[in-house]
């Protein structure tokens, strides 16, 4: 059986990066086998998701002009604050409502309002959180991920949404970034930059929302983490605009960048685990479950009405 995995997950894994197979497929190929066979490299996808998603990221910043990039980060500036400032207020009430940890429910809240895992990372540090805290509100946050790259694509064309109001769309409803852009390659290409520089000028709100966490929690004497590889997208797009490298280069880049995207996120499906399921329990996923449906309308409406 473990020679069988074996050989399931390598071919798997390689038909990711030929691009035959689109970002959904990849993560039910990747559940399926975590729940059937089970990960036989577990230890080396939780890594590989951990750095291929940030040179996938890198990568698509080569495809991205950083004029059009400015652009659309100042056009959604209004609808980011909203959505940010009001999911943290509600997922607050809704802590206090359910009797759960107040760390754990910070952690729940910061992740749905910002950028799931990054933003889980970056407070649970700055508020002490302990570790199971950490596990649970990761859980919860992979499993909605999950749900939301299958469907929202599906959703945004029965809303005949355009790719422009698709990709701030799901920057700002979908948790994680490698379950946004996953969504947003499915949609289309203009979806795509559109959702990955929303997203990353999203994340940026990591440092705000720290602070604000050191405030509540009473703590000083913590540091805030910064993914690192939003200064890599920066470049990347900068050096594209800049005309240094031949349009064919950077096209290959780009497209290698949405290949390693797919194999990520058949590595992020490959990780799911019946125990963490069961370890979350009702209240974390209820208190999810009615933020990422608040935030999902919410920034659609707006979505809608302005732009």
């Amino acid at each position: 059986m473990n020679i069988i995995s074996r050989v399931l997950f390598v071919a798997i894994a390689l038909v990711c990066l030929t691009g035959w197979i689109n970002s959904a497929v990849a993560l039910l190929l990747g559940v399926a086998l975590a729940l059937t066979l089970g990960n036989p490299f577990a230890e080396q996808s939780r890594i590989g998701v951990k750095h291929l998603l940030k040179i996938a990221v890198i990568g698509l910043g080569f495809g991205i002009q950083a004029g059009e990039a400015l652009s659309t980060s100042v056009d959604s500036l209004g609808i980011t604050a909203m959505t940010i400032v009001s999911t943290v207020l509600l997922g607050w009430m809704l802590a206090k409502a359910l009797k759960m940890d107040r760390h754990l429910g910070h952690l729940v809240s910061s992740g749905t309002a910002i950028c799931g895992g990054s933003a889980i990372a970056a407070v649970a540090p700055v508020i002490n959180a302990q570790n199971k805290h950490i596990t649970m509100a990761i859980a919860v946050v992979f499993l909605l991920n999950a749900v939301a790259l299958l469907i929202f694509p599906t959703i945004g064309a029965y809303l005949d949404l355009s790719q422009y109001q698709f990709g701030v769309w799901s920057a700002i409803a979908i948790h994680d970034t490698s379950s946004v852009v996953g969504a947003a390659l499915a949609y289309g290409d203009e979806a795509l930059k559109t959702a990955t520089t929303v997203k990353l000028a999203r994340t940026l709100w990591i440092i705000p929302l720290a602070l604000v966490s050191m405030i509540m929690f009473k703590s000083h004497d913590n540091k805030i983490k910064i993914p690192w590889f939003i200064g890599g997208f920066i470049v990347a797009m900068l050096i594209n605009s800049a005309g240094w490298l031949p349009e064919m280069v950077t096209g290959n880049i780009t497209l290698v960048a949405k290949r390693l995207l797919i194999l990520t996120l058949f590595l992020v499906g490959s990780s799911l685990s019946l125990a963490d399921i069961k370890e979350t329990g009702w209240r974390p996923m209820l208190m999810a479950v009615i933020l990422w449906l608040f935030i999902s309308v919410l920034s659609w409406y707006t979505v809608i009405h302005w732009t």
